[in-house]
């Protein structure tokens, strides 16, 4: 069984994701051109590296915007799942760049540290990027907040590098303020090595997270959102869901689990209940997607966990039921 957000809120969600993507661009590219401003005014080598992170920033921005566009369309023969694994590759297509920047950073910092270059104007540049760490630091938020509501990984990505990119930004004036009550020019290169191996780890973090997307890496808190929903909802011939996987794509998420169902119900009973059940849950998960469950029919070590009342094939009284948790939802049956 497919399940789907309404149209019109499915619409809504689109147009916040667009619009968020063309916000963090524009955003993008004005602060790039302060801190590049910033630069040239100081030639300040943490001022450069700060600046070198945000053309990450401008171009991964640009493949958000795009990326976002071709995610939403829905799903068609070609693409039976969607097109949402695509905000992963952006995801993990950013994690790679803040990777490769850092290098940059690195490697332009030792050059300055071991031949030399001295900053100057450096409480104009201050100022200047004083200005651009808060620019950032609202459209980090916003991004992030709207990735998370509109169950964005690209946006999600996006806002996660902005807010690191604030850091970095407040390391830099932290360090120009050293700079300037102590005159010590090797501090300048000396902060830049460090924005960089910060930026390293930061893009590692981001590439291995949405690596981990692309493959169906296991997300726990999918799955917990998933048990709950399927607990809130269970009746009593709902008696066991076990060896439950999920796929995502973006928003759509394509569930298949075992479910125990009475051994006595007729297929289309088991049809019409199993129907019912997943219309519930659709309405506390969060997610566009199908459930599709493989029937199982009860055994006898079942009826001690077993709530259907006058079951005509029961051999042993009901004792309990279980509450289902991630662990019983994804191992095998634990019946004995």
């Amino acid at each position: 069984m497919t399940f789907t957000s309404n149209s019109q809120s499915g619409l809504t969600s689109d147009r916040a994701r667009n619009k968020a993507a063309w916000i963090s661009f524009i955003a993008s590219v004005f602060i790039f051109g302060m801190k590049v401003g910033a630069y040239y005014y100081t030639n300040s080598a943490a001022v450069l590296s700060d600046a070198l992170e945000s053309t990450v920033n401008v171009v991964a921005s640009l493949v958000a915007l795009i990326v976002v566009r071709i995610a939403a369309r829905p799903a068609d023969e070609d693409h039976p799942y969607g097109h949402g694994k695509l905000e992963y590759f952006s995801a993990a297509f950013e994690g790679g760049l803040i990777f490769f920047a850092a290098l940059m950073i690195i490697r332009e910092s030792l050059q300055t540290l071991f031949f030399g270059s001295e900053a100057r104007h450096l409480e104009s540049g201050f100022l200047i990027m004083g200005l651009a760490a808060i620019f950032n630091l609202v459209l980090g938020i916003y991004l992030k907040r709207t990735g998370e509501k509109e169950q964005s990984d690209a946006l999600k990505a996006s806002g996660a590098h902005v807010i690191s990119d604030v850091w970095t930004t407040v390391g830099v004036l932290a360090g120009l303020a050293l700079l300037i009550a102590t005159g010590w020019q090797w501090l300048d290169a000396a902060i830049a090595i460090l924005v960089g191996l910060n930026l390293a780890y930061e893009g590692y973090k981001i590439a291995r997270k949405s690596g981990g997307n692309l493959v169906d890496e296991v997300d726990l808190e999918v799955l917990k959102d998933l048990a709950v929903a399927l607990e809130k909802n269970r009746n009593s011939g709902i008696i066991d869901i076990h060896q439950l996987r999920t796929i995502r794509s973006g928003r759509f998420h394509h569930v298949d689990a075992h479910l125990v169902i009475p051994e006595y119900w007729n297929i289309s009973q088991a049809h019409n209940v199993c129907d019912d059940f997943e219309a519930e849950v659709v309405r506390d998960y969060a997610f566009d997607g199908e459930i599709a469950f493989h029937l199982d029919p009860c055994k006898r070590a079942y009826c001690k966990m077993c709530t259907v009342e006058a079951c005509p094939i029961r051999q042993t009284p009901f004792e309990s039921r279980n509450p289902f948790t991630v662990e019983s939802l994804t191992g095998s049956p634990n019946i004995k």
